[in-house]
């Protein structure tokens, strides 16, 4: 009994002995793997970062115009192209699309006041012709104004970091609709310019209105999509 109690001891204090001598050498081993792989993620992410193109290569021309590599706040040194200007430029963008959208209802609602008073116009005769005549184009005024501030707002903002992704999305249905009802907008601002001589006109006019309508509220619902 007793030589089993010694080889037990003898035992246990030979793995003991055993484990203290490899036990640091084995910490040293499973914490060194972490902070290599973290090395090594932290250069792909610095090598990704100057890889990163600061503008993306399609630009429309008004952004190219203002916020291109030869733009005019670049020449003039107002927006240089750094990676700490860009991070400024889009929040600037981010106000200026914030403020497009707001302009937008502004807008949608103009056109639908100018729809019912263009309704009443058609039928209006003698004094009450006159007077919805005047606010028609009063409301005409308005509509232009917060139109044109609309696009201003989307057309000179500054370009995000990334290229679009191919396909259809509801950011281009919208830029393909606002084609259609800028389209819309310059040829019923034409047409109402010239209803007074040419009075035959008026349904022309009144089709350019409806489809720039339209068009507009197809866009406001497609980027709310």
């Amino acid at each position: 009994m007793r030589i089993f109690f010694t080889l037990l001891l003898i035992g246990c204090f030979a793995l003991i002995r055993s484990y203290a001598q490899t036990a640091p050498v084995a910490i040293p081993a499973d914490t060194a793997a972490p902070v290599t792989a973290t090395n090594n993620l932290l250069a792909d992410l610095v090598d990704s970062t100057e890889q990163q193109p600061l503008l993306p290569h399609k630009m429309i021309f008004t952004q190219r115009v203002f916020w291109g590599p030869k733009g005019l706040l670049r020449v003039t040194d107002l927006a240089p192209l750094t990676a700490e200007g860009r991070a400024k430029e889009l929040k600037i963008r981010r106000t200026m699309l914030v403020g497009h959208q707001v302009m937008g209802f502004v807008t949608l609602a103009g056109f639908v006041a100018q729809g019912i008073v263009g309704a009443k116009l058609y039928n209006a005769t003698g004094d009450q012709y006159s007077r919805l005549l005047n606010v028609h184009s009063a409301l005409a005024t308005g509509v232009n104004v917060t139109y044109t501030t609309t696009a201003l707002l989307s057309l000179t903002a500054p370009p995000k970091m990334l290229d679009e992704r191919r396909g259809l999305s509801s950011i281009k249905l919208h830029k393909y609709l606002a084609m259609v009802h800028i389209a819309g907008m310059i040829a019923t601002n034409v047409l109402a310019g010239s209803l007074q001589q040419h009075p035959e006109l008026k349904p022309y006019h009144r089709a350019a209105a409806y489809t720039t309508f339209g068009a507009f509220a197809l866009s406001i619902i497609a980027i709310k999509i």
